[in-house]
Formats: C-alpha cells, structure tokens, sequence
C-alpha cells in the first residue's frame, strides 16, 4: 500500500535525523518511492524560537495501520521524540505524522487518516504539492494543489534543497 508521512522537526539536526528516519523505516518494512525536498517554516499552532524543517515521504508497505502507527511511534522514539501527556505543540526533534495510506479513511482512538489538518497548512501542502499534486483527498474530494490555494495558513514556506 501507499503510505505518505510528513517528517517534521525543529530541534537538534533535522535533516540528518530525516535520513535517519527514513532508514529505520526502511529496516521496517517501507520501501521508499519518493521524498519531497526539505522545506523551512515557522512553528504552526504555538510560539516557537526554532524554525520547523518538513519533509514528506511516499514509501509502499504492506503494513496495516495499527502496524504504521507503531512502526512511527517507535522510530520517533529511537530518534529522541519524547511525547508529553498534554496534547500542547511543543518544539521537538523529529515528529511523523502519517498523511494517507492509499485513499483509505480510518478514523479511531489513536489514528486518524488521513491527517485531520493536513489541509490547514502550507508546511505540509507545499510539499504534498512536490510530489503528489494532483492526488485526491478522499474525504474532502480537491486535489492537493487546489487544496494549497484555499489554504487559511499565512506562514512563509520555504523550499531549501
């Protein structure tokens, strides 16, 4: 199945732990397809000092979604993400967030796809947009481009390789 994942990151080196990410995915079961280019913007949803880095990555897998959910859970840990009790954005070194797994939509306790906010913010439009332009949303039926023109979000995102 295709399952499409935004890194996200704004403390320690966020794109040597992008890499690192991506392996330790690799070594479980994800075999990467694509990845979009790293791109730079300001914290969404709280006051940070650190700029975020963002990268969305297309991988195929035959795991299931509790299996995927697990899998980014564990690998966020090994990589240093320690989650907090309290539901607050915070600063953090690596976060991975599954945005789709194929055009399924899977609603539960502890897994939502696709991403609930993924259409609210251009650190995650901009590069579905690379890679992925014109793939329908299943619930929200536009495409990922028309869904970055309606997008509410007015921070700046930058691509930087």
């Amino acid at each position: 199945m295709k399952t499409v994942v935004l890194l996200g990151g704004n403390l320690g080196d966020s794109k040597a732990l992008f890499a690192k990410a991506i392996r330790l995915l690799g070594e479980n079961g994800f075999s990467l397809l694509t990845k979009s280019k790293l791109y730079r913007s300001s914290a969404w949803g709280y006051e940070s000092e650190n700029c975020y880095l963002n990268q969305v990555i297309l991988f195929e897998t035959e795991k299931d979604p509790q299996q995927l959910l697990k899998v980014t859970l564990v690998v966020e840990k090994e990589l240093g993400r320690i989650r907090k009790i309290e539901k607050n954005y915070t600063d953090r070194p690596i976060d991975i967030d599954i945005l789709y797994l194929n055009d399924q939509i899977i609603e539960n306790d502890n897994l939502i796809i696709p991403h609930p906010r993924l259409h609210l913010r251009k650190f995650t439009l901009e590069p579905l947009v690379e890679i992925l332009p014109y793939f329908i949303h299943p619930i929200l039926k536009k495409d990922h481009k028309s869904l970055l023109l309606l997008c509410p979000d007015s921070n700046t995102v930058e691509a930087i390789d």
